[in-house]
């Protein structure tokens, strides 16, 4: 790492043409083995810098001529339109830079909670985090529980503190907030230097040299620290923090008493045990950074490169065969049997599918068959699959743009091309000896869009969009609703649900977002009677069917039940059932709100039949006929949906969300711990007051609060609310 203070890491701009902003560099070209790439993915809260850093690096190393700019749609990771149209990132960008034979897979991911999957995909695809925090604003719930979970896992990761050009950063704010939210294994490498009000360079605290960024230049000039210096920063303390922080990591369990007995440590000694702790992921180094000025960019390139693991250094994920029997365990070796994860999927226009894959082992090559396998979301619309394909192109990927390479060698990223069939989360592997890589956990969506077609001629696009969408999002669950009969979308929130419609609508469709139908149902209060008379004559045979029945309301839950209560063959027996059919497709239609009727018991107690005339059709006429009276006769009742919640959220949210509860109607049941990390709160809640739920929780627990919901019954509708109750 650079806190030796080293010089030249990074390569300075060179100035492109304005209408294309590429440089002629090795970023795009393979790495040839899994000891030279580096796969790490920039996380954080949305607005904390992650993009506009990405561009910093990449310009630092000469694969871009200039940085781009969020507010133009010029950047290399957010080049989607719905990213130019949100003016932030929606999905998992990947874009690689070389240092010194090093490639390194910079993952860029939303930091807005609606795009989990998408940060998911690309903790999936690293092997390192670097955590992007801004200098001017606080660390929010959300960035630390995302930091508990790496730490669960034991993914390595390091801080770099952002936005130090802006008039109200704060470095030293800023890593107390990270120590506050991390823990005290977060410990600054470098410190602001200022000029004035500007921060000019870093002063390394192992080093006590300073990067002097005051040229502008992602390049710094490295000298030695002076006295001034050292003293304005008040460096000895936090250098002294720094080496303890370091030598309790070592593993020479010497250097403690021989650092308090006053002996002088060797730097070099300190950066390897360093780069070590940090690739273990037990200890976290802290790094700042501007992207406006390039400020710590050669820093950062140093610490990517030296501090954080290869492939070869982390584990990899299980695989099974294609029944599920578990497989020997990977190894990233480049001989090795192929396996790959597709981490994202899109659609281009020109190229169709093109499939952003992780190669664990083996090699993928130009021209080779490969066996492409998804499983396990055939519940969001995702069916099982398995295809042979072979492979034509393969691309290394620099945000939307590709460049063709020969093979991806395990460890790296690579990008594929028109293949039929593959979705995010499928194991691309050998033809000879296919496998499945476990999957990764995919939040579940449960904030629901009801969608249509604009007109008639427009539901075949509709549906041919869906599925192309669909394919690369699987936080998206399309269901057609069998009670309601409405397309819905289950999105993971608002701002989901709008790039998933944008991204419709890009393809030509033409729709449009109507009031989602909560699945309510009928019932009667009261028993009643009807009478079914259904005689038509119009020359020929006519249509003759007559019949009298009673309904009686039944417990909850207890479902349908027919009787059959007639004597001397009024009806004949061939008709009997005949009447059952009619009533229960009226009851399917209903007889009120035009939602099915449950819980009832009909009893067929007369009628009369025509030896010519009846027939089958007369008689289901006739059943439904008699339903509809005894519905107009007696009284109806609607039932409304309620489902078991389970809200897990941190202790500091709990007694908010409990008062938010009794204002959705909703009945406490029970809390518990969960396992230390916050509490659980079960309650239950009917389903219309969970319709925006996934929207408002998350903004009552500051992004925190998650839910799980299962059906658990139907209860009457509260009078008060019958009439607005949407019908199908």
């Amino acid at each position: 790492m650079s806190v030796k203070g080293t010089n030249g890491r990074a390569k300075s701009p060179a100035r492109g043409t304005s209408d294309s902003r590429r440089a002629d560099t090795a970023a795009g070209a393979p790495a040839d083995a899994p000891e030279k790439v580096r796969n790490v993915v920039l996380v954080g809260h949305s607005g904390a810098g992650k993009t506009m850093l990405l561009e910093a690096l990449l310009a630092a190393t000469g694969v871009i001529s200039r940085k781009g700019s969020i507010e133009d749609g010029t950047t290399v990771s957010d080049a989607e339109p719905s990213e130019v149209h949100q003016q932030r990132s929606v999905v998992l960008s990947v874009a690689p830079l070389v240092v010194e034979g090093i490639k390194v897979n910079l993952l860029d991911t939303p930091g807005y909670g609606d795009f989990t999957g998408e940060l998911r995909a690309g903790l999936r695809g690293a092997d390192a985090a670097l955590f992007v925090v801004s200098a001017i604003d606080d660390i929010d719930a959300a960035t630390t529980a995302l930091w508990a979970e790496c730490d669960q896992v034991g993914m390595p990761r390091a801080v770099v503190v952002s936005r130090l050009d802006h008039p109200r950063a704060n470095f030293e704010a800023a890593v107390a907030a990270c120590q506050r939210a991390f823990g005290d294994s977060v410990v600054p490498a470098y410190l602001p230097v200022r000029t004035g009000d500007a921060t000019t360079g870093l002063l390394g605290l192992l080093s006590q040299t300073v990067s002097d960024y005051s040229a502008g230049s992602p390049t710094p000039n490295v000298r030695p620290a002076g006295t001034d210096e050292l003293a304005a920063a008040a460096a000895d303390a936090a250098r002294g923090t720094l080496i303890e922080g370091i030598i309790s990591e070592s593993e020479d369990e010497t250097l403690m008493d021989r650092y308090l007995g006053g002996e002088e440590i060797d730097v070099d000694a300190l950066v390897r045990d360093l780069e070590t702790a940090v690739a273990r992921g037990t200890f976290f180094p802290v790094l700042a950074s501007s992207a406006e000025t390039g400020l710590g960019m050669a820093e950062l390139l140093e610490m990517l490169t030296r501090a954080f693991p290869s492939p070869l250094e982390r584990s990899l994920p299980q695989v099974t065969s294609l029944s599920g029997v578990p497989a020997a365990p990977l190894a990233c070796d480049p001989a090795g049997p192929l396996a790959g994860e597709v981490v994202r999927t899109t659609i281009d226009p020109f190229l169709g599918r093109v499939c952003l894959v992780r190669v664990f082992s083996g090699t993928l090559r130009e021209d080779s068959a490969v066996h492409v396998s998804g499983r396990g979301l055939s519940e969001r619309g995702h069916e099982d699959h398995d295809s042979d394909e072979r492979l034509t192109h393969l691309y290394s990927p620099v945000g939307s743009s590709l460049r063709p390479v020969p093979y991806c060698v395990a460890g790296d990223i690579c990008a594929i091309a028109k293949l039929a069939s593959a979705e995010t989360g499928d194991t691309v592997s050998a033809k000879e000896t296919p496998l499945l890589v476990v999957s990764w956990d995919m939040p579940e969506p449960l904030m629901p869009l009801a969608v249509e077609a604009a007109s008639r001629s427009d539901e075949d696009a509709l549906a041919k969009s869906l599925g192309k969408v669909a394919a690369g999002d699987p936080t998206l669950r399309v269901e057609r609703n069998s009670e309601t009969h409405q397309l819905i979308l289950w999105c993971m929130g608002e701002a989901h649900g709008e790039v998933v419609l944008d991204r419709l609508r890009d393809q030509g469709v033409k729709l449009q977002t109507v009031a989602v139908i909560t699945p309510l149902r009928e019932t009667f209060v009261a028993p009643a009677s009807g009478h079914g008379r259904h005689v038509k004559q119009s020359g020929g045979h006519g249509q003759y069917a007559i019949c009298d029945i009673d309904v009686e309301p039944l417990d909850r839950g207890a479902g349908f039940e027919f009787v059959d209560k007639t004597v001397g063959g009024v009806i004949p027996g061939q008709y009997i059932g005949s009447v059952e059919k009619g009533v229960r497709a009226q009851m399917q239609k209903g007889v009120s709100a035009g939602f099915p009727v449950v819980d009832i018991r009909v009893t067929l107690t007369g009628g009369k039949a025509h030896s010519v005339d009846s027939s089958d059709a007369a008689f289901q006429a006739a059943g439904a006929l008699a339903l509809r009276e005894a519905a107009a006769a007696g009284r109806i009742q609607l039932l409304e949906p309620v489902l078991a919640v389970t809200i897990s959220v941190s202790d500091d949210y709990v007694g908010a969300v409990m008062s938010d509860l009794s204002s959705r109607r909703g009945r406490l049941t029970g809390t518990d711990s969960a396992d230390g990390s916050g509490t659980e709160i079960s309650a239950e809640i009917p389903e219309q007051e969970l319709l925006r739920y996934a929207v408002e929780l998350r903004a009552l627990t500051a992004g925190t609060g998650r839910f799980r919901r299962t059906y658990l019954r139907h209860e009457p509708l509260p009078p008060n609310m019958a009439h607005t109750a949407p019908r199908p």
